[in-house]
């Protein structure tokens, strides 16, 4: 799996939007609709909810691509 390293600006961002954010998916509403698929892992689950809010230390499996995100130093 591939993997990629997200540097958070803050103290989250919505799950769809990563998904845009690190080039998976084109826009925020396919995001929500890669998600509403059951595509999307986040810590090792099936993550459903759209705008789920991912932090820091989190791990988003997503199409064969693992995102690591890492607080903002």
């Amino acid at each position: 799996m591939q993997p990629i390293a997200f540097t958070l600006e803050g103290d989250f961002v919505e799950l769809h939007q990563l998904l845009k954010l690190c080039g998976l998916v084109d826009s925020g509403g396919a995001g929500k609709a890669l998600v509403s698929s059951g595509a999307v892992q986040v810590d090792g689950e099936v993550e459903m909810r759209r705008t789920c809010k991912i932090r820091a230390g989190q791990t988003v499996d997503a199409g064969g691509v693992r995102i690591v995100v890492v607080a903002q130093p």
